[in-house]
């Protein structure tokens, strides 16, 4: 895998959609990392879905409301942000310019947004949280409960203010693109966080074979419970988070043990094959959970009215991945920046169309379609 020279790729400038962005990095990205980025489990079903399921609800906005301005910050976990957003989780982000987490999190804290740092992050965690932005640390449950501990331990030093768990990677989901393209890191990028981070499973080139999930599954955990979230709940002083829930039994259990919210996720299509898409799932999430935790929302969000979509049917905020790669990819930490300053403009305006004064009134919009 070779990617391109930096002086190769065309000079950034802010684009007008998160598609634009998407067309440029396919441009400037190595074609097996472009199909790492966007790629997704099996035959790519529940990926298409996400996006399909978003465009089939229509949210019914009201009109005359008397408004002259929007105030588009939201509460999550208990902290002001400027928008019901988040930057999602995503492993070795230097695999799409060198700017890598460091980047984007010092776009996230421009923004005024949370940056959800990867256990699988190609930086160490205390270099992201340098940055100064507002991180949560999303956390892989790993086979040696000792690096656990040692690596919770850094994220509490670290100054992170919230512990994501993520539920829906027992092992890592059969990717055909990256097993075609026997996909693995580049020698410089690492998993920064993780004392094996430089195993060579990770980066042995074998046909038929995608490096990162063989990495993947002799270091994650398969037989993760219950029980070990009601041990973090007890022993880490943060707020908790549980991601990939799509059964609303699942999001009842995360708040039986004390979780102070749920994301509703299918892993960006990445896992499951076949799950179903994740705003399908959200309105029986919300009204599962009622005022037990916050719900967020993540999977296919690729603009304003995806997060007033997600809004109307009782999401507290989203969470947004591969757009925000994209962007990265294409103008390293300008270009996220560039990215979010769009987003936040899309949210303004989807708002404002919508009669709402803010994210919290759009939970009183009716929507039409199943999602």
């Amino acid at each position: 895998m070779v990617e391109p020279a930096l002086a190769d790729r065309p000079t950034a400038t802010p684009e007008v959609t998160f598609a634009d962005y998407g067309e440029r990095a396919r441009a400037v990205l190595a074609p097996d990392v472009w199909d790492y980025v966007s790629g997704g489990g099996g035959a790519e079903v529940t990926l298409a879905a996400n996006r399909v399921a978003l465009d089939r609800v229509a949210v019914l906005p009201r009109v005359l409301r008397g408004r002259d301005t929007v105030d588009t910050g939201a509460r999550l976990l208990g902290q002001s942000y400027a928008l019901p957003v988040g930057v999602a989780p995503m492993a070795y982000q230097r695999l799409v310019h060198p700017d890598g987490e460091a980047g984007l999190a010092a776009a996230a804290r421009a923004a005024g947004v949370p940056y959800v740092a990867s256990t699988l992050s190609s930086t160490p965690i205390e270099q992201i949280t340098a940055t100064g932005a507002p991180v949560w640390f999303q956390l892989y449950w790993l086979r040696d409960r000792t690096l656990v501990r040692d690596l919770l331990d850094r994220v509490v030093a670290a100054g992170c203010r919230a512990l994501v768990v993520t539920v829906d990677v027992p092992v890592l989901g059969r990717r055909p693109r990256d097993l075609r393209n026997a996909f693995r890191l580049p020698a410089d990028v690492v998993a920064a966080n993780l004392p094996n981070g430089r195993d060579t499973l990770a980066h042995a080139g074998v046909p038929g074979v995608s490096a990162i999930a063989a990495h993947t599954d002799a270091s994650f955990d398969s037989a993760l419970r219950w029980a070990d979230l009601a041990w973090l709940r007890q022993h880490v002083d943060l707020p908790l988070v549980v991601k990939g829930v799509l059964d609303p039994r699942d999001a009842i259990e995360a708040v039986r043990i004390g979780a102070d919210a749920v994301v509703v996720s299918n892993h960006g299509g990445r896992q499951l094959d076949g799950a179903p898409a994740s705003v399908t799932m959200l309105p029986e999430v919300v009204d599962a959970v009622g005022d037990g935790c916050q719900v967020l929302l993540d999977s296919g969000i690729r603009g304003g009215s995806d997060v007033l979509r997600a809004l109307a049917l009782g999401a507290a905020g989203v969470l947004v991945g591969r757009p925000l790669l994209w962007a990265l990819a294409v103008g390293g930490r300008q270009g996220a920046q560039d990215a979010l300053a769009l987003l936040a403009a899309e949210v303004r305006d989807a708002l404002t169309l919508a009669g709402c004064a803010d994210p919290t009134a759009a939970a009183g919009l009716r929507t039409l379609g199943t999602g």
